[in-house]
């Protein structure tokens, strides 16, 4: 018997039912082919690539047959390309629309010089990242001479509670959205170290991710606002502990949160930018709240 499907956007669907209904009132949608294959090409762009075809089901929850039966069909169109040992990676075909759509996008043409300004005055990472519902992406990363093994590229994921890139977007956030987002896992309230982190970055406007989250990775993050003044993306810098400790911080947090506000400065010029990967559900939320003094963020500006 084929593994049961639980999919991302199963997961969302039953994330939104009404208060108070159960599953047993409104039982979720099943996944139809274009959300199976949309998972599968989600799943099969992640960093890492080639891919195992047992990796692929895992991350997805689809059955291997089922896995093996799209990857197939996207092979077809160009979209996947077969590697070595079954594996799988992205085809020409996908490569061709993410870069197209990257080097349109006018946050990222901003950006570019930024970051490479900011990895040659520090030594370390310099990335732009968006928030994606609970996680944040690395769209553009710059890397320093030395890369100390941190493995940071583009396409990285990372969950936006665990260092400062989502923290940093969180902290702009008005209350009544950053509380259940940065919630556990189990839904209780975020941990004394996250509120004292989101308490800083609103007062500093940058945030600092000091808790060895990652082991011996650090990182200090900006937000970046789009003309409305909502946070859309986040400049971040990234080392090792011992290149960016508390000290360091003090001296690169406003070196960056100006770079951030550069960026937001030249942005505001461009209304209608498309910027950010927040998914739907969030979309009229964000409109209504997102301002410039809203949230945690208006006593500190």
């Amino acid at each position: 018997m084929g593994k049961p499907v639980n999919s991302r956007s199963q997961k969302q669907t039953s994330a939104a039912l009404p208060v108070g209904a159960s599953g047993a009132d409104i039982a979720p949608p099943a996944p139809g082919p274009v959300d199976k294959a949309m998972e599968v090409l989600t799943a099969l762009a992640e960093a890492g690539a080639p891919h195992r075809l047992a990796d692929l089901a895992r991350s997805t929850g689809l059955a291997k047959p089922t896995v093996h039966r799209l990857l197939r069909a996207l092979a077809a169109s160009g979209y996947a390309e077969p590697g070595p040992g079954g594996s799988y990676r992205p085809g020409p075909r996908l490569l061709g629309l993410a870069a197209g759509v990257l080097a349109d996008d006018a946050a990222l043409r901003r950006v570019g010089p930024v970051l490479d300004e900011l990895r040659v005055r520090t030594g370390l990472f310099a990335s732009y990242v968006v928030r994606d519902d609970r996680t944040v992406i690395h769209l553009d990363v710059r890397a320093p001479a030395q890369d100390f093994g941190l493995g940071l590229s583009p396409g990285f994921r990372e969950p936006l509670t665990s260092g400062a890139a989502g923290l940093a977007l969180l902290a702009d956030l008005p209350a009544a959205e950053r509380e259940p987002l940065s919630a556990g896992p189990d839904g209780a309230p975020a941990d004394e170290v996250t509120r004292a982190v989101l308490s800083a970055a609103a007062r500093d406007g940058y945030a600092f991710d000091g808790s060895d989250a990652w082991l011996d990775r650090r990182a200090l993050a900006a937000p970046v606002r789009d003309a409305t003044g909502r946070a859309v993306g986040a400049l971040v810098l990234t080392g090792l502990a011992f290149t960016l400790d508390e000290a360091a911080a003090r001296l690169y947090g406003p070196v960056v949160r100006s770079a951030a506000a550069a960026v937001s400065a030249g942005l505001a010029a461009q209304p209608g930018a498309r910027l950010g990967l927040v998914p739907g559900h969030d979309r009229d939320t964000d409109r209504g709240a997102g301002t410039a003094g809203s949230g945690g963020a208006e006593e500190s500006r």
